[in-house]
């Protein structure tokens, strides 16, 4: 009966929404909307690149967001099954996005990165819609080959689609946060289905002896050796040792602490950053977070990781109540890639972590960001309909079916 069941693709319907997931998440648009505002408005009335208008930012921003809101919309009404039928072209385009960085007629380069292209008057950061569609990619791939998650090939199998594109967003764009992102995401969503977990125990011991490595070649090397060796690397020094990098390397880590130091519990009022006059190099951006502390205080800060906690516990909510397996993990999948991106970011900003470009979602400042993370939640919504949908069909049968014994 189920399985003969005509599929809908387009259900214009608010019957299965999550009103919840929806609450939170303008909660923290909003939110986003004034710290964008107060991080931005000094820096953006002083430069001519954003016509000095202190609003500039936030406008770009609010229009980008209800571009994202309308996208967001449209994908909750279309059946999420449908997006699996365009897996491997999507997987083409994913190569095919970021190849296209070396054609110097579409590649943009910003401070010595080619991460965007620009085709005709539309601009955009090619490791965003590459999230979205590897999320779609692995959950089909999850479904159509999980049974055979037995053996380390087949896991890495599994995992491998993802590392290919992590690898060459880090060769061609030297993106390395987007790259540990998207790996990340695609390993997560593997050991949610993957019958023997502990393997992954052991990979990450692993990582973490190889980590320990690179710390301890680091931190022995000798400063004058420095200046020789892979910038990532001298990152890291500077992460470990910031004060003799502190003009340099560490200068905006630095800063962000101090921001954050300052702020104290309550902060120092809305608008009242000090660090944001100059200090901080584009404060509404990575280090937006550091703003937010020295503002707001912990009592802010901490008001933000909650909703953040219940924006991710909604998504958990849905995937563990989506009526089969490619709902499940496409929830999965967004639900990790957000809460990597959050954890991340974090980290850097207080320095648990070595700088890295890690925004901090509906936060920073970032079109293309928005716009595809409203995506994501728009696909979240349609794995909530669907399975609302499906359940009150299933009700009805079982109804139906008592009817006809009597």
């Amino acid at each position: 009966m189920a399985g003969k069941r005509r599929e809908r693709l387009f259900h214009l319907s608010l019957r299965g929404l999550d009103t919840n997931l929806l609450v939170v998440l303008f909660f923290i648009m909003i939110f986003g909307f004034i710290m964008i505002y107060s991080a931005s408005y000094y820096t953006a009335g002083l430069s001519k690149v954003y016509k000095n208008d202190p609003m500039y930012l936030l406008k770009s921003q609010v229009i980008y967001s209800m571009l994202g809101l309308a996208a967001m919309f449209v994908v909750s009404c279309v059946n999420y099954h449908f997006w699996s039928i365009l897996v491997i072209p999507g997987y083409v385009f994913c190569c095919v996005l970021v190849l296209l960085l070396q054609v110097p007629s579409l590649g943009v380069t910003v401070k010595g990165a080619t991460r965007w292209l620009k085709i005709g008057p539309v601009q955009f950061q090619v490791a965003e819609p590459i999230k979205l569609i590897m999320i779609i990619f692995m959950a089909t791939l999850i479904v159509v080959k999980g049974r055979r998650l037995r053996s380390w090939l087949s896991m890495f199998r599994m995992i491998l689609p993802s590392a290919i594109v992590a690898a060459l967003i880090l060769y061609f764009s030297d993106n390395m946060s987007t790259a540990a992102i998207l790996l990340g995401t695609a390993v997560f969503m593997v050991y949610v289905v993957h019958p023997e977990q502990w393997k992954f125990f052991l990979c990450a011991l692993g990582v973490a002896a190889l980590v320990a490595g690179v710390l301890y070649y680091v931190r022995n090397l000798d400063p004058a050796d420095v200046a020789g060796v892979n910038f990532r690397l001298v990152r890291i020094r500077a992460w470990l040792f910031p004060y003799e990098y502190e003009q340099d390397k560490a200068y905006q880590a630095l800063q962000g602490l101090y921001a954050i130091g300052s702020g104290g519990l309550w902060g120092k009022g809305l608008g009242n950053s000090i660090q944001k006059l100059g200090k901080i190099p584009e404060p509404f951006n990575d280090y937006i977070f550091a703003i937010i502390c020295e503002e707001l205080g912990i009592f802010g800060a901490g008001l933000i990781i909650l909703l953040f906690i219940y924006l991710l516990y909604r998504i958990y909510t849905v995937s563990q109540t989506a009526y089969d397996l490619l709902g499940r993990m496409l929830s999965i999948g967004v639900m990790s890639h957000i809460a990597l991106q959050v954890i991340l970011n974090l980290m850097v900003v207080t320095n648990l972590f070595p700088t890295t470009g890690v925004t901090l979602p509906f936060f920073s400042y970032g079109g293309t960001a928005s716009v595809f993370l409203l995506i994501e939640i728009g696909l979240v919504l349609n794995v909530n309909k669907y399975s609302v949908e499906r359940r009150l069909e299933d009700r009805r049968e079982r109804n139906a079916g008592y009817g006809s014994d009597f």
